[in-house]
């Protein structure tokens, strides 16, 4: 029997402006990318694995940061982006209703601003982190 590994959302890739880094990568394995910015993997090193273990994911990290940990104005700093799935109900022409999961940008401020509870009801799911090449270099 062959053992699959789930790969989705472990990705990074760069762009001239920004870093976008899946979220379901381990601090362990981002420390050892080599294909992701140096600065950037320093700072992890640096700043985040100080309060997270190596083993935890960027997600569940990201999930459950509290609005008062100094790393939500380090992650400001980096002018750092979420993107996240969340469920909305939706109305279609007919006055029908359905739930539908929509993609949205949040800051990290905006995201450790809310509750867990709050997260759990709305059907949160964190994709994707990306920093800003230009904040990570002036850090």
């Amino acid at each position: 029997m062959h053992k699959t590994i789930y790969e989705d959302y472990k990705y990074s890739c760069q762009d001239t402006s920004r870093i976008y880094v899946g979220c379901k990568y381990t601090f362990r394995e981002l420390a050892d990318a080599e294909d992701l910015n140096f600065k950037f993997r320093m700072l992890m090193q640096r700043y985040m694995l100080e309060e997270a273990s190596p083993e935890d994911t960027l997600e569940t990290h990201l999930y459950y940061l509290g609005e008062e940990s100094f790393l939500v104005k380090i992650y400001d700093q980096m002018k750092a982006r979420v993107k996240v799935n969340v469920i909305e109900v939706k109305k279609h022409l007919f006055g029908k209703t359905r739930k539908e999961y929509t993609t949205k940008q949040l800051t990290v401020p905006q995201l450790a601003a809310m509750s867990v509870q709050e997260k759990e009801r709305v059907g949160l799911v964190i994709q994707e982190l990306s920093v800003s090449k230009l904040a990570i270099m002036g850090m």
